[in-house]
């Protein structure tokens, strides 16, 4: 599944449903239930009909077959995949907070700045 930007650029994918990873191979974070990790156990935010939301449970990413959320833009070309690189050993991952009301408008967070919130 890959993951889109708010101006519709491919940010990231995962090969298996678990671990994301950049188009450069490096691997940025993790799923675990309904909640999205960095490898350092901050939680980014979840996932949700083909959407990340951000901490503040606001779209961030989608997938091409997301259903809701604000207006999708028109997709980029997909670029070609590096090799991935070996992914780190997971931190403890924080305590997840409340998550908020979701929001319709779109994340500050809408790119590859998702994995540094």
């Amino acid at each position: 599944m890959d993951f889109f930007d708010k101006g519709g650029k491919a940010t990231c994918y995962t090969p298996d449903g678990e671990h994301l990873y950049g188009w450069t191979g490096k691997p940025v974070g993790y799923f675990s239930d309904d909640r999205v990790y960095a490898f350092n156990g901050k939680l980014l935010g979840w996932f949700s009909d083909g959407w990340l939301y951000d901490r503040k449970n606001k779209p961030a990413l989608f997938s091409s077959d997301a259903s809701g959320g604000p207006t999708k833009p028109v997709l980029s070309v997909l670029p070609v995949k590096s090799v991935r690189s070996v992914r780190p050993i997971k931190s403890v991952r924080q305590v997840a907070h409340v998550r908020p009301v979701k929001s319709l408008s779109w994340s500050q967070y809408s790119s590859a700045l998702y994995f540094q919130q």
